[in-house]
């Protein structure tokens, strides 16, 4: 032992321990100060860390004009459609994960291009010029690649009741971008194409006893049977058609059949004979928050009845920070790639939140809308540039729904202006 006695190295280590004793008893009185230090700076802290945080809504919002962020949040997706290979490769990527996602991406875009034409004429050549872009491209690809090209794998299967296998998901996304390009400025090869796209979905959907069509093989989706309505109710103002017995009847058979009972929500996914899926047998955020909004021009009271319902069981807000939760409290479901990763214990999903932004806008709930706009910019980690808007934990889906909610409003008064002539 380096010549040191038995007895030499016992001294030292009681030594040592003494030391340590020392040191330990010391401790609690050194680290007390800084803990209480540290949980008095968190208490003052996180209550006021939203204020940092929460937007200016009128740098989004503003009548009868387009905001500086707004415009820098469009102008980035109009370069993916006016950029070729941007598009390719934000496209392909959106393939790569989800088809569906592709379709709706283009369906949001062209939606929120449709009401920036109606609140600033200085966008209307290049916004239709996209429009059409963005149209002509989808219908091709449906025409070359089939309805299929947009859906899931599981779509491609067999199991389809409604023949011949058709998706409901893929003509009211289709049908609902004709008719808003339409309705901004009619384009006659056009309106042929809405009118027969309208009289197969409504053709599909008496085929249900819930007057409903299916999205997948055995599913119908809620979330693309009020986007179908939405198509239906503006083709009547184009066209001067009145199916208001067929969507009045819809909505009869839907409080009949498809409301889940201690929520009053309507369910999310079901089978042509009404019976509630397995994948999704409850009401669900990314369902429910798009589907109301697209009943404000079929049903208004309908509309607002399901936003509060909603509003109640789904919306939610910590320290100002807004979230939508996926599920009805006691109805959770399986995780999927609709809900997205959903968070332990608050419920809260992405999606769900994400469409909540549209639905506060839509029904006017600026509280709510501005919480969620606050918890975007926390957690959407946004990049800001003199031109550009964008958000880096998004996608090109994500950025669209979000411009989508920031210019929404024109197109639906511009039906319920058609329709009191």
């Amino acid at each position: 032992m380096s010549g040191e006695t038995k007895r030499e190295v016992e001294m030292k280590s009681e030594s040592h321990r003494r030391s340590i004793r020392k040191v330990s008893a010391r401790a609690p009185k050194i680290l007390l100060p800084k803990f209480l230090a540290l949980l008095i700076a968190t208490v003052v802290w996180l209550p006021c860390m939203h204020v940092f945080y929460k937007p200016d809504v009128r740098e989004y919002l503003k009548d009868n004009d387009i905001p500086s962020k707004t415009r820098k949040l469009s102008a980035r997706q109009m370069d993916t459609w006016t950029k070729p290979e941007l598009r390719q490769r934000e496209l392909q990527k959106m393939q790569a994960v989800n088809p569906e996602w592709d379709l709706m991406s283009r369906t949001y875009f062209v939606l929120a291009l449709a009401n920036m034409i109606l609140q600033d004429s200085n966008y209307k050549q290049q916004a239709f010029d996209i429009i059409d872009a963005i149209i002509d491209n989808t219908l091709r690809l449906e025409q070359e690649k089939g309805f299929q090209h947009f859906l899931l794998r599981y779509g491609q299967s067999g199991g389809w009741v409604i023949k011949p296998p058709r998706s409901h998901f893929v003509d009211s996304e289709i049908a609902l971008m004709l008719g808003a390009r339409r309705l901004i400025e009619e384009k006659p090869s056009y309106k042929a194409l809405l009118s027969k796209r309208v009289e197969l979905m409504i053709y599909r959907m008496r085929q249900s006893p819930v007057l409903c069509a299916e999205s997948y093989p055995d599913e119908c989706w809620m979330f693309c049977n009020t986007v179908s309505l939405a198509a239906i109710r503006i083709a009547d103002v184009l066209d001067g058609t009145d199916r208001s017995l067929f969507l009045s009847s819809w909505v009869n058979k839907c409080k009949l059949r498809l409301l889940e009972k201690e929520s009053g929500l309507l369910i999310s996914a079901f089978g042509v004979d009404g019976t509630p899926a397995s994948c999704a047998p409850g009401p669900e955020g990314s369902t429910i928050w798009m589907a109301c909004h697209m009943l404000q021009i079929v049903d208004k009271n309908f509309a607002i009845d399901q936003y509060c319902r909603a509003r109640k069981n789904l919306g939610g807000s910590i320290l100002s920070f807004g979230y939508s939760r996926e599920w009805p409290v006691g109805s959770e479901s399986k995780i999927d790639i609709d809900s997205g990763p959903v968070i332990p214990y608050l419920g809260a999903s992405a999606s769900a939140s994400g469409l909540a932004i549209v639905a506060a806008r839509a029904f006017d709930d600026m509280d709510f809308f501005t919480k969620l706009l606050t918890s975007l910019d926390f957690l959407g980690f946004p990049t800001e540039s003199n031109e550009h808007l964008f958000y880096n934990t998004g996608n090109a889906i994500g950025d669209s729904v979000v411009l989508y909610a920031m210019v929404q409003g024109p197109l639906w008064n511009e039906v319920e202006k058609r329709s009191r002539k």
